[in-house]
């Protein structure tokens, strides 16, 4: 296994069981107790878990934070109403579309299962099920992978199946905005994934309620210049609107819905 890839499986596995000792992780990769210590030490110093006696720990920060689906889904409803309502209005009959995993991308696709004649791609099982209790009579792609706490379907499986797609448009929901760091997300594996969807893309269009901005997950996601379209609301400051708008190609701020 690749150096990089090693501790990517070490991060993950911090994320998912909060503790990690180094014996397990060890036995996991099949590699020494010494390379995982060395990869935990690395870790460590680029303040992405904290090293403990025998083992690592998650750190409680804001950039590695990840609520779940359940709780970022009752966050923000007028917002993301609003915001799915402007983005169904770029979709035409016939395009091939991807959905990033996300609620408010989840929003979207409740708005898009009635429309015939799509290819949606996904790699959200929960993207997928609107399609499908739907009815819908489009083609829905989900991609394998294993489930991250957004409910986004990750790892080498999902980033291989997506190599191969080609998508008209994607809709991208991403953790946080920041101006130093463009689009990131706290999921080092989700952020892969996302970016070879980015990379399969002709139209990238970012879907993010006002919540998002002055966010900084640690892994970046996308550039302000990758993206060819921002979809915000109105609570969106003044300020931000103002750094927006000459370092976007298009941005679009959309009153709440009531």
């Amino acid at each position: 296994m690749l150096a990089e890839a090693r501790r990517v499986a070490v991060i993950e596995a911090v994320q998912r069981d909060r503790i990690a000792r180094v014996a397990d992780l060890a036995e996991e990769l099949g590699v020494s107790v010494m390379t995982v210590r060395r990869d935990i030490d690395q870790l460590h110093e680029a303040g992405i878990l904290q090293k403990i006696h025998g083992g690592a720990k998650a750190i409680p920060e804001r950039s590695m934070f990840e609520p779940g689906f359940e709780a970022k889904s009752t966050q923000f409803q007028a917002e993301k109403e609003a915001i799915a309502l402007a983005a169904a209005a770029l979709v035409e009959e016939g395009m091939a579309i991807g959905l990033s995993a996300g609620t408010t991308t989840w929003t979207l696709a409740r708005h898009l299962s009635s429309m015939k004649n799509l290819t949606v791609v996904s790699n959200s099982v929960q993207i997928a099920q609107v399609f499908y209790t739907a009815q819908s009579e489009s083609t829905i792609l989900l991609t394998g992978g294993q489930r991250t706490p957004s409910d986004a379907l990750v790892g080498p499986m999902a980033i291989e199946s997506m190599r191969r797609l080609h998508l008209d448009l994607l809709f991208l929901g991403v953790h946080g905005m920041d101006a130093h760091a463009g689009f990131t997300t706290p999921n080092m594996l989700e952020a892969e994934m996302d970016r070879v969807m980015v990379a399969a893309s002709r139209t990238v269009v970012v879907v993010a309620d006002h919540s998002k901005w002055d966010l900084r997950g640690v892994s970046a996601v996308a550039s302000f210049e990758e993206v060819d379209h921002l979809i915000t609301d109105d609570g969106l400051s003044r300020g931000a609107r103002d750094f927006l708008k000459p370092v976007m190609r298009r941005l679009t701020v959309v009153p709440a819905a009531q």
